[in-house]
C-alpha cells in the first residue's frame, strides 16, 4: 500500500542543478558514457527557460585531483579514474551552452551536496526550491535529490531530463523518488510553471 504524499512543487525562486551532464557520461566512447542526446536536449530546453527568467543555474562535474579523493568509490568503479582535471571527459557537454556566470560544482562522490559548498551557494542566492536533472537517475541524481530534501528543499525531477545506463534502474528510481523524495513530473510541466512566473 502506497503512503499518502503531497505535491510540494516549486517556489518563487527555484534553481536548476544539472548533475554530471559531462562528456564522460554523454559520450559512449567513454566507459562511463551512454547515448542520451534526448536527455541533453531536454536539459538545454530547461536551461534556456531558467535563463530567460534569470533564475540560478548550477552544473556539476566529477574531477579527481589526487589518489586519495573518493578512493573507495574509485576502487569499486575504476572507470572513474578517467575523470582527471585535464580530461575531456570532465567537461560539460557543449550542447548545454553554459554561460560564464553559471556555477560549476566540482564533486568527488555521488551527491552534489556532499563535500561541496553547494548548500552555501544556494543560500547565498536565496533559492527556495530545486529542479534536479542529469545523470544518472539511480546514482548521482538520486543522491542529490535525497540530500536536497535533507537540506529542506522541495525538489522537482523532470523525467525527460534524467537518464540511466540501466532502463530498469531508471524506472525504479523515478518511482521511488516520486514516492518519497521529490515530485517527478514532465519537462513540459516545469516549463509551464516557469513561463507563468
Amino acid at each position: 500500500m502506497d503512503l499518502e504524499r503531497h505535491h510540494t512543487g516549486l517556489g518563487e525562486k527555484p534553481a536548476i542543478i544539472v548533475v554530471d551532464v559531462v562528456n564522460g557520461f554523454t559520450d559512449p566512447r567513454c566507459a562511463l558514457g551512454s547515448e542520451c542526446e534526448d536527455v541533453v536536449a531536454a536539459n538545454r530546453e530547461l536551461l534556456d527557460a531558467f535563463r530567460i527568467k534569470k533564475l540560478p543555474v548550477f552544473f556539476t562535474t566529477v574531477i579527481y585531483r589526487n589518489p586519495q579523493q573518493a578512493k573507495i568509490f574509485r576502487q569499486r568503479l575504476p572507470a572513474l579514474n578517467a575523470l582527471t582535471p585535464d580530461s575531456y571527459w570532465v567537461e560539460l557537454n557543449v550542447a548545454l551552452g553554459r554561460l560564464p556566470d553559471e556555477d560549476i560544482i566540482e564533486k568527488h562522490w555521488a551527491s552534489a551536496f556532499f563535500g561541496t559548498d553547494l548548500s552555501a551557494r544556494l543560500q547565498h542566492r536565496n533559492v527556495d526550491s530545486l529542479v534536479i536533472t542529469g545523470l544518472s537517475t539511480s546514482g548521482c541524481v538520486r543522491a542529490t535529490v535525497l540530500d536536497a530534501l535533507q537540506h529542506d528543499y522541495p525538489v522537482v525531477v523532470p523525467r525527460e531530463a534524467v537518464a540511466d545506463r540501466n532502463a530498469e534502474a531508471h524506472a525504479a528510481n523515478l518511482h521511488d523518488m516520486h514516492a518519497k523524495y521529490a515530485d517527478v513530473v514532465s519537462k513540459d510541466e516545469v516549463l509551464k510553471y516557469l513561463s507563468s512566473m
